[in-house]
């Protein structure tokens, strides 16, 4: 991890661009992994490695059921295939060949994804993947991952390296304000307490834990003082972490860029309905499809800003007294 160039708190970087940054500086170290692609390396940000090690890269072009049966069999001889696609081909197209070929009998291959919500922008609804987490969640041993930025993509995907386990991870599209520095160290299976407080949390995964840091510090002019955790792991879920919220704020708001159905809300909220219920807003899509428009935009059309999250705290706050 030295050895990257991490960027600096508060620049806009697509975590895209991690993703190919930190493909080329493991590569240079260890040998030990080749990435499978379906003819979208520009897409998912991949191309500074096709480029750099082309020996170590196996194009499968638009035949990702395909690739993803290889990469279960590849994975056999020691080798960890990389498969990076679009999220709606790799966990969708390719479900039924990722679940059997992959999960099932446990097989050591790592599945990133980029183009996922409304953060994809203008490629619109059919390629805004905001059913990923429910799909991949709900497959037995299977590892999900949706890191904040830039910076801990990059050890989040140091880490998912070193398990022996299928993962899935969503790689942002969008520049995204840099959270974390280059100390922040990524762990599977925890989460990161990012701000205390004592009248509520607000639990945020991928793009949405800048803006529930920017809910925070306007709540915060308005006298409520808001806990925010970043959920990068959403399976294992941090279950120590979600139960201190509940028990030690007694109301939860989630935020995610996904389908509120399924995904990280569903998740947090399955474990408190049966450890410590409370209060509990869930704010993401509302079943249904997305739209053709800039990220910025469709964040607002959807209701996924900070200002969204202020509105929903302040609602929950009410029915919790």
């Amino acid at each position: 991890m030295d050895k990257l160039q991490f960027w600096k708190v508060g620049e806009k970087v697509s975590l895209r661009e991690a993703f190919g940054r930190v493909l080329v500086s493991l590569a240079k170290e260890r040998n030990d992994f080749v990435l499978f692609d379906a003819d979208v390396a520009g897409g998912t940000g991949a191309k500074p490695f096709v480029r750099q090690f082309p020996e170590r890269v196996i194009q499968f072009g638009i035949a990702e059921q395909n690739m993803m049966a290889a990469a279960g069999g590849f994975s056999d001889f020691g080798i960890i295939p990389v498969v990076s696609t679009f999220a709606v081909f790799g966990t969708m197209r390719a479900h039924e060949q990722f679940r059997t070929a992959i999960a099932f009998p446990n097989r050591n291959v790592k599945l990133c994804c980029s183009h996922l919500g409304v953060d994809t922008g203008p490629d619109g609804a059919t390629a805004q993947m905001l059913e990923d987490l429910a799909i991949m969640r709900s497959i037995p041993d299977t590892v999900v991952v949706v890191p904040a930025d830039a910076n801990e993509l990059m050890g989040a995907f140091c880490s998912i390296l070193e398990i022996r386990s299928p993962v899935y991870m969503r790689i942002g599209r969008s520049p995204a304000p840099v959270i974390f520095d280059s100390n922040h160290r990524f762990e599977i299976g925890k989460a990161t307490r990012i701000k205390d407080g004592k009248d509520i949390t607000v639990i945020a995964t991928g793009v949405m834990v800048a803006r529930a840091i920017e809910a925070s510090d306007i709540l915060k002019k308005k006298g409520i003082s808001v806990r925010v955790v970043n959920l990068s792991t959403i399976k294992p879920l941090d279950n120590n972490e979600v139960l201190s919220a509940a028990k030690e704020t007694g109301a939860i708001v989630t935020a995610e860029d996904h389908n509120v159905m399924g995904g990280m809300g569903s998740a947090v909220s399955e474990f408190v309905s049966q450890n410590h219920p409370v209060q509990m807003k869930i704010i993401g899509v509302n079943d249904r499809f997305g739209k053709s428009g800039e990220s910025d935009e469709l964040a607002q059309y959807f209701g996924l800003t900070a200002e969204h999250i202020c509105k929903a705290v302040e609602g929950l706050l009410k029915r919790k007294m």
